[in-house]
């Protein structure tokens, strides 16, 4: 068993220019903690795996597809693979979520 502790973990930019902590990345699953100051945008993407998002601190806009999701702490959104999604921190708030991809890519 392993104990993750995000706090502890040094965020990086990634390729899309948003503070990132991946916490776990392996063939099976890739877990990130991805950081979004107020107004930031991850512009529209599509990969061919499944996303789950996790809200754990603010609020934003996630957009799947053609439909637009208010979303807070706790929330949990889905991503099929090959759909399109962006996230906005465009609530006022700084917008701290877990990107979970599976399988990894």
């Amino acid at each position: 068993m392993s104990v993750i502790r995000m706090s502890k973990i040094k965020g990086e930019i990634n390729s899309k220019g948003f503070l990132t902590k991946t916490l776990i990345s392996h063939k099976n699953a890739a877990v990130r903690n991805i950081l979004l100051d107020v107004g930031d945008v991850i512009p529209p993407h599509a990969v061919p795996v499944d996303v789950f998002f996790y809200v754990i601190k603010g609020k934003g806009t996630i957009v799947i597809g053609e439909d637009e999701n208010l979303v807070d702490e706790g929330d949990i959104i889905v991503c099929p693979p090959n759909v399109f999604m962006s996230v906005k921190a465009d609530q006022g708030v700084n917008f701290s979520f877990l990107n979970i991809k599976t399988p990894s890519l």
